[in-house]
């Protein structure tokens, strides 16, 4: 079943909101939307589960608005979706860059109705690299290959930047879909998602974390390498990392069945 949840005056989100049972809010990644989570949105149905999966702000079916794509904001407007859903005890499970919004969820918002975190290839605890923290790109870097690309055509940098998202082979039917879903987005709301990805630092996020927490991560991850994961492995103490041999940063389709397998097995302990 789909909604749509005002987060504030004349901006809606929508969400899908399918079976009953445990509440699991899933947090899609940058440029795609809540259809990346098909795959799952199959299955933990079948396991007592209930999927709540948002499409942020600017992308898939909710509202596209010029502004607001800094974290605060975003994790403002998943609260006002708990709120509306009169969530509690819920699993938040943010994939990429909706790992790092539930990260930021949980100390901007002290994990209000959530009682268990879930990081899926997380862009988390800092995306780009900065003093302390030698991991992924430079700044100028994701500038160079991410944010001056979509002014000159969005649909190739999608289409390179999907190249890099999985470490197996997949048919080409299923990488022109996941390109398709890239391209619901707002081209200006991918933009400046961007720059928050580049420019957020949420080292200092992870202390606040006191949920159990899963961090599930492809340790063949080109967008969001494996030391990523370690570090918010560090930094959260009630947390289990979990690797995926044979995965890139699309650990959800590389190895599917493990992956679900993983993410019941945290939410149903």
């Amino acid at each position: 079943m789909g909604r749509y949840v005002q987060v504030e005056p004349n901006v809606k989100v929508y969400v899908e909101d399918i079976g009953e049972g445990t509440p699991v809010v899933f947090l899609h990644g940058w440029p795609v939307n809540y259809k990346m989570f098909e795959y799952q949105l199959n299955v933990l149905p079948n396991h007592g589960i209930r999927a709540i999966a948002i499409d942020f702000r600017g992308y898939g079916l909710s509202d596209k608005p010029s502004t607001g794509y800094d974290y605060d904001r975003m994790a403002d407007d998943v609260r006002a979706v708990i709120d509306d859903l009169e969530l509690k005890d819920a699993v938040l499970a943010g994939f990429s860059m909706g790992g790092a919004i539930a990260v930021h969820y949980m100390a901007r918002h002290k994990g209000h109705g959530v009682s268990k975190l879930a990081l899926l290839s997380a862009a988390a605890p800092v995306f780009t690299q900065r003093e302390g923290y030698p991991y992924g790109l430079t700044p100028e870097q994701l500038n160079e290959q991410i944010i001056e690309p979509i002014f000159a055509d969005r649909p190739k940098l999608l289409e390179t930047f999907g190249g890099m998202f999985f470490a197996k082979k997949h048919s080409q039917p299923f990488m022109d879909w996941f390109h398709a879903i890239g391209m619901e987005a707002s081209s200006y709301g991918t933009i400046r998602s961007a720059i928050a990805l580049r420019d957020e630092d949420l080292r200092g996020d992870l202390s606040s974390i006191q949920v159990p927490t899963a961090i599930l991560h492809g340790k063949k991850d080109e967008i969001c390498p494996f030391e990523f994961a370690e570090q918010m492995h560090q930094g959260i103490a009630s947390s289990q990392l979990i690797a995926f041999e044979e995965s890139g940063h699309g650990a959800f389709y590389d190895e599917l069945e493990k992956f679900n397998s993983e993410l019941i097995r945290f939410i149903q302990s």
